[in-house]
């Protein structure tokens, strides 16, 4: 089984709902366990993605990487939605961060269509704001902001596929 194979599994059983997969042929065994479905719009979703839980080949097969989705450690106090990783831009100011994507999926500035956007170009941002919207599998995920400051650029389109570490927002900090 290729790792295409492996992920293309992993989005299945995630879409399907099934709570867990095993497959087993002669050269190799592979289980997928997701935590669940159940979250309404707006609830952090990051650490239930479907997750490749065991694989085992015998000796002489090369062993797949491990295609498991990036999981967020749940939060102690109170449920928070997915930080947003805060980096200096490699190729613009050295002074401005830049709000990266903690997962894969779509993109949007609105938290539904008829309403208006999270932040616009020259929005002050304070740590915790939240800045947009990522679409996974059907469920939407408020991601925050890490870092205080103004909103300098909307590096993606609204309603636009977005990967994982993927910029999003330039933003000069106060």
């Amino acid at each position: 089984m290729t790792q295409e194979e492996i992920q293309d599994l992993i989005k299945f059983v995630a879409k399907s709902g099934v709570n867990e997969v095993e497959i087993e042929r002669k050269d190799f065994k592979i289980t997928i366990k997701s935590p669940g479905i159940g979250n309404k719009r707006g609830k952090n979703i990051a650490s239930e993605a479907p997750q490749a839980v065991h694989v085992a080949m015998p000796a002489g097969m090369p062993m797949p990487v491990q295609m498991s989705a990036p999981v967020a450690a749940p939060a102690a106090a109170a449920p928070a939605a997915a930080p947003a990783a805060a980096e200096p831009a490699p190729a613009a100011d050295a002074n401005l961060l830049t709000i990266k994507s903690p997962m894969i999926g779509t993109f949007y500035r609105k938290p539904s269509p008829d309403k208006d956007n999270f932040v616009e170009v020259g929005s002050a941002v304070k740590t915790g704001d939240t800045v947009c919207t990522i679409e996974a599998m059907k469920l939407f995920n408020e991601i925050e902001s890490e870092v205080s400051g103004r909103i300098v650029k909307i590096l993606v389109d609204d309603n636009s596929p977005v990967e994982y570490d993927q910029p999003l927002f330039l933003v000069e900090p106060a």
